[in-house]
């Protein structure tokens, strides 16, 4: 099955359940697919690496809103953020832990022969391509970091 019709089996029980922070989720992810499908200028779905990224995204925007009200004292608004990107994950594939991306970044380096802090943007750009969807930039980032010291 699609992610659209994912989504909107997901609403349907959204809607039955009256989970109000699942159905702002899931209505986020079907405008977010609309306007890629409007921008492409196709009625077809978008392809599946379109819509991880989308789906990254969306977690991402939220993560962040969701610090920033932390930041701010305001946890009755940060609690609402997170709860949705429980919801959008979900959708996401399975991301993986911190010690397997480190083992796919190590090998990287290793096979690269990168070294230093100056190969950390060609590292960056093979284990983003590498992990696109299994793990999210930020973390990457960090384990980059740590491994090129």
């Amino acid at each position: 099955m699609s992610l659209q019709t994912d989504i909107m089996a997901a609403m349907k029980d959204a809607m039955r359940a009256k989970d109000t922070v699942a159905l702002e989720a899931l209505r986020a992810i079907k405008s977010g697919i609309l306007l890629a499908q409007t921008e492409s200028g196709s009625k077809e779905e978008i392809a599946e690496e379109d819509e991880i990224k989308l789906l990254q995204k969306l977690v991402k925007q939220r993560k962040d809103s969701a610090a920033i009200y932390i930041e701010q004292g305001r946890q009755d608004l940060a609690d609402p953020e997170l709860a949705q990107v429980v919801v959008i994950e979900k959708f996401l594939p399975a991301q993986l832990s911190e010690a397997e991306v480190e083992a796919i970044v190590k090998k990287i380096i290793a096979d690269n022969g990168f070294s230093g802090m100056a190969d950390m943007g060609k590292v960056m750009g093979i284990a983003s391509k590498d992990l696109a969807g299994k793990a999210d930039g930020k973390t990457i980032s960090t384990v980059v970091k740590k491994s090129l010291v």
